[in-house]
């Protein structure tokens, strides 16, 4: 979340509520947005860090609200952010190692560990699929990003069938 804060302030400085508001009309429901908690924590880090200041500005009839502004070394660090590669596909994966070890153990056959899982992501594309349907025809940022995981779902469960069919 901090790097999407940053980008965020890179834009305009805004305070906390701006923030969240802003993450969800740009991924509305595809992207589950943080509580207005995790975001002021994250601010008072990012603060804390140097890549962020804030200012306090006057309300009429309300409290002082906190504007943040990126500095040079939170410019320096979204920057880095933005050129570094993404971690590409994940080798420890958890279920896998469920899927070699718990046999050993005799808590659970392949098979069984294979269904389950294969129903947990059904029931996750399922839930994809309804959310793409909520979501603004026009917000292809969401639509891409539910696209996106649906697709990584598609791969999960294809590789569940190599994995059924592969292992003994």
């Amino acid at each position: 979340m901090r790097q999407s804060l940053l980008a965020l302030l890179a834009k305009e400085p805004a305070h906390g509520y701006e923030l969240k508001q802003a993450l969800e009309t740009i991924f509305g429901g595809a992207y589950p947005s943080p509580n207005i908690g995790q975001i002021y924590v994250t601010l008072g880090r990012l603060e804390k860090d140097g890549h962020v200041r804030s200012v306090d500005v006057e309300q009429a009839n309300r409290p002082n609200k906190k504007v943040y502004y990126i500095t040079a070394t939170g410019r320096e660090a979204l920057e880095n952010w933005v050129e570094e590669p993404t971690e590409g596909p994940r080798v420890r994966d958890e279920f896998f190692m469920k899927l070699v070890l718990a046999p050993m153990t005799g808590l659970s056959d392949r098979m069984a560990l294979v269904n389950r899982q294969r129903r947990h992501y059904l029931a996750l594309m399922r839930d994809l699929r309804e959310l793409a349907e909520r979501t603004d025809p026009a917000n292809r940022v969401a639509l891409l990003l539910i696209e996106g995981a649906m697709l990584h779902l598609q791969a999960d469960l294809d590789w569940l069938e190599r994995c059924q069919e592969d292992l003994p």
